[in-house]
């Protein structure tokens, strides 16, 4: 044998040939014993260990020959092979507990389709293949055999849509070398094991306790709530302050229970129709407590405080939600960037994305389903919107209702729709409860690491109908035969641990009972009284009151200092100078007296900011106004850089955050409502680009905006801006339709306005800035003009900022100095009403003794008292007319004539001036527009002129 002397290089040159095979055999047997090989030998693998040629990743003697051997295409083929179970191996995962997707097959996985067989795979070394193989893998039939257990198993995943490269090798990385998964120890089993067995047992005695009750059953996806638990602590552990859940029906109740550790009798006691016990609902159960209507058991949300291994605690909130379904998504977003903004400093609040994150639970027939979700994934990288990375996860019972997946969806997955925002999906089968504590262990890593948005795919089944009242037999026959023969995960799981050997059959069988002894007895002790349901709620006392006594007032030298304030640039900024014009002409406001509607509105903005409110607008084209009578936000023509004029006022302590928004209206609107829940002392906007688009968030304003705070008890101060006006530019560019925001108005649930001047929205702003937070909140919902915007018209004096208030009703002046004359009083809300004033104006040969006009700025609550004051002022008033641009079945009209009918007295008649009813809300052609806007103006006015109208009944 040769000697071991000299250098390292100098003992593997002599081998040659055939003899470096001979070494690399000897080498491999002395690493599974070492007694195995001759003494000579072991000293040299001891001291020098592998040969040279192996250790610089060199092609070895065997492999030489190997490659003159093997087909250079069969080695091409491979490599396809492995790359194609990167790529494709979820799709024969065993991710499917029930349903006839179990076994799956895809001739993307298949070496046949390759052309390889066992041997072709078996005769290529592992690392031509998988450069990071362990050890263990020694051919390419083993890298095959590996990868398919990486991605092919109970668990799987989709990561190669994501284009960043760190992120997608990082994802590889964490999956082929198994670091992610979790290995628990026994105990950890033992309580995983507890955990299913309170999911179970809660949904067993509800269903035994309250039979037929609804509760829309988590069972079939019982891991879920294991998991949540998961990520609650490690958030805890990671000093997060707030996780914000936005969840549907699904599971609800239990994760309100066994997550937001809501009392078990304060659940049992909402089932109070239950036909065993009449229980009164505990207090704040049902919500009788916290709104004005309250709403159904399982759309409540709760809170919980959680502490940490350390001193800092984390708030989980789980959000109130309607029927719905996915429309929360965007609120709970807004909830968690309020969470994350510091707003305390002047300029963008300060946005720290490790404050707090939000969890996302859908539901697989809507996720794939509802235009909000891609409205909501959309938002998340989104300058104004991003919030760290969401974790979604899909709870996927395979069937939506009573439609199946093949009539529900175009993708092969309910998750599909999150590949095209680049989101990593996790797939995993429910009935692994291991496999799924590692899937949220992994989701969660990779949200802490590149706060981005990331999904687990929870593939179970739901044990009932869509609920419990629902007989899914009919529907889905088979699948369901096979469901009432499937044993649940507390059982899969707890034989698994018997066969381990980690608990008997009698711990199993003490586990299951004591749950079940735990909640009777929890039961048996509630008190028993009569329920009585209250038939009239009160409003509170502070929403009822009206918001007049609220001074709005601002001192001219802080307005003025203001003023001056916004005209400031950083030094060096260049404005676009036909831009920076106009912006110097608002200096010129205080000097004439005629502060026109950008500035009053920049006023506003800026003096609610120096009281110390923060304010957030967003909105599309909202920087610069859709009319481009805003420029809130600059544009420096040589850099491009940005600068807002709001943000460089001195001795202001607040932020300002004005966002474009993505072309979205439910989504940005759901977003906004919720940063204004969550963040009460801010004045949160929405501007629409033209008030009609607001239709597309109608769920949100009908199910949130209007009913929130009378559903759950939940405060808003949000204001919607909404330009509205007849300029003749057709049907989605005239009306906001401001006739649906009227008829979701009761209980002082919020404000109505058509305003039409610059201190008007200056005052009301500062009004709905002012009861921020307090009991008294609720949202403002404005009619903003769009071609007022610049009318002379709509300009105010310096007094009504600095001495005035908002107010309800403004008379028009120059009108009524002959109250005994007025026969007619016109009353009316926004453009037309300007209408009004310049006719009236151009007619200087008439008469208007017999006239009266006065202008409804604030719709709802409707100003009876201020109406009812000019009423009895004229007592010889004969008509009231209400006068409005809108169709009659539009607009103000259906409302204003029952409050009108009840003031009128004796033989005084009401009338109503305007278009007929239409099924369209404007006509499309200007001429058309011009002619009837003029007849409903000469007949209010009793001008002689009139139009020849082509729009007839």
């Amino acid at each position: 044998m040769v000697s071991n002397k000299g250098s390292n290089g100098s003992v593997w040159e002599q081998f040659h040939g055939p003899n470096m095979g001979y070494i690399e055999e000897q080498y491999e047997r002395f690493l599974e014993d070492p007694n195995s090989v001759d003494s000579s030998l072991q000293e040299i693998f001891q001291e020098y260990g592998a040969p040279e040629w192996m250790t610089k990743g060199g092609t070895t003697q065997k492999e030489s020959q190997a490659v003159s051997d093997l087909d250079v295409k069969k080695i091409t083929a491979a490599m396809k092979l492995v790359e194609a179970i990167r790529r494709h191996g979820h799709l024969e995962a065993d991710i499917y507990a029930v349903g006839n997707k179990k076994g799956r097959y895809s001739a993307l996985v298949d070496p046949k389709t390759y052309g390889l067989s066992d041997a072709d795979l078996k005769s290529i070394p592992s690392h031509w293949l998988w450069q990071n193989a362990p050890s263990h893998v020694k051919t390419g039939y083993d890298v095959v055999n590996n990868l398919k257990a990486k991605y092919s198993g109970k668990i799987a995943f989709e990561f190669y849509h994501v284009h960043d490269d760190d992120e997608r090798e990082w994802l590889q990385h964490k999956v082929e070398s198994g670091e992610f998964e979790v290995a628990l120890t026994p105990e950890e089993k033992k309580e995983l094991l507890g955990r299913l067995a309170e999911v179970e047992g809660f949904e067993h005695f509800l269903a035994k306790t309250f039979v037929g009750q609804k509760r829309f059953s988590i069972e079939g996806l019982d891991i879920m709530v294991p998991m949540l638990d998961r990520v609650v602590k490690d958030a805890a552990n990671d000093s997060i302050k707030h996780i914000m859940m936005g969840m549907a029906h699904r599971g609800r109740l239990n994760v309100l229970a066994n997550v937001l550790g809501k009392p078990y009798d304060k659940i049992f006691s909402e089932f109070h129709h239950s036909p065993d016990k009449e229980l009164v609902p505990s207090e704040g159960s049902t919500g009788i407590n916290y709104g004005w209507t309250g709403d159904v058991k399982y759309h409540f949300g709760a809170d919980r405080e959680v502490l940490g291994e350390g001193k800092s605690s984390t708030r989980v909130t789980l959000a109130h939600n309607p029927s719905h379904l996915e429309y929360v998504n965007p609120v709970v977003g807004g909830y968690t960037r309020a969470a994350q903004d510091d707003r305390t400093a002047r300029g963008y609040s300060n946005h720290e994305s490790d404050k707090a994150f939000s969890i996302l639970i859908h539901g697989d027939a809507a996720f794939i389903g509802e235009g909000v979700v891609a409205e909501s994934l959309n938002m998340s990288q989104l300058k104004g919107y991003k919030i760290g990375g969401t974790i979604h996860i899909i709870a996927n019972n395979m069937v939506g209702f009573t439609t199946n997946n093949t009539e529900s969806r175009s993708t092969t997955y309910a998750s599909d729709l999150a590949k095209g925002f680049e989101i990593p999906v996790v797939h995993v089968n429910a009935d692994d409860p291991e496999a799924c504590m590692t899937a949220v262990a992994f989701i969660y890593e990779y949200r802490k690491k590149f706060n981005k948005d990331v999904l687990i795919d929870l593939v179970g089944y739901r044990r009932y109908g869509h609920n419990e009242m629902d007989e899914p037999r009919s529907t889905q026959p088979h699948l369901y035969k096979e469901i009432d023969q499937h044993e649940t995960v507390f059982h899969l799981y707890g034989k698994q641990l018997q066969q381990q050997n980690i608990i008997s059959e009698e711990e199993f069988t003490n586990i299951k009972d004591e749950v079940a002894q735990r909640l009777k007895s929890i039961y048996d002790s509630m008190k028993e009284d009569k329920y009585e349901p209250k038939i009239s709620v009160e409003v509170p006392e502070a929403v009822a009151n009206g918001l007049d006594k609220i001074d709005t007032s601002v001192p001219l030298e802080t307005l003025e200092a203001l003023n001056e304030g916004m005209l400031k640039r950083p030094e060096g900024f260049n404005v676009f100078k036909k831009l920076e014009r106009i912006l110097q002409k608002r200096a010129k406001g205080f000097e004439e007296d005629k502060i026109d509607w950008s500035l009053g509105e920049a006023l506003a903005f800026a003096s609610i900011l120096k009281d110390g409110t923060p304010i957030r607008l967003t909105g599309q084209d909202s920087e610069r106004g859709t009319f481009a009578h805003r420029h809130i936000v600059l544009h420096d023509v040589e850099t491009e850089e940005s600068y807002s004029p709001l943000h460089g006022l001195d001795g202001v302590n607040a932020s300002f955050d004005i966002h474009n928004s993505p072309l979205s209206e439910a989504g940005v609107l759901g977003f906004e409502y919720g940063y204004s829940v969550q963040a009460p002392e801010t004045l949160v906007i929405w501007e629409a680009q033209f008030g009609d688009f607001a239709n597309a968030g109608q769920v949100i304003i009908d199910q949130f905006i209007a009913a929130g705070r009378a559903k759950w008890g939940q405060k808003s101060n949000m204001v919607m801006l909404l330009p509205h006006g007849y300029e003749g530019q057709g049907p989605e560019h005239s009306s906001a339709r401001l006739e649906r925001f009227l008829q979701l108005s009761a209980e002082n649930n919020w404000t109505v306005a058509n305003v039409t001047s610059s201190a008007q929205i200056f005052h009301l702003l500062r009004r709905q800035a002012a009861i921020g937070g307090k009991d008294s909140s609720r949202p403002l919902i404005v009619m903003t003009p769009k071609s007022l915007l610049r009318n002379a018209r709509v300009a105010a004096k310096r007094e009504e900022f600095t001495d005035g208030k908002f107010k309800p009703v403004v008379e028009q002046a120059g009108l009524g100095s002959k109250k005994t004359k007025v026969k007619r009083l016109v009353l009316g809300s926004g453009k037309v009403m300007v209408d009004l004033e310049e006719a009236i104006d151009n007619a200087k040969d008439q008469d208007f003794d017999w006239l009266h006009i006065a202008r409804v700025e604030q719709i709802y609550p409707f100003p009876k008292k201020q109406v009812q004051e000019i009423l009895d002022h004229y007592g010889n008033i004969e008509e009231v007319a209400w006068i409005q641009e809108e169709p009659k079945n539009a607009g103000g009209w259906d409302f204003v004539k029952r409050k009108l009918n009840t003031m009128l007295k004796g033989k005084q008649k009401l009338s109503y001036i305007g278009r007929p009813r239409r099924s369209s809300p404007a006509v499309g052609e200007p001429n058309v527009h011009k002619t009837e806007q003029s007849r409903i103006v000469n007949e209010a006015l009793k001008l002689s002129k009139g139009g020849d109208s082509r729009e007839r009944n």
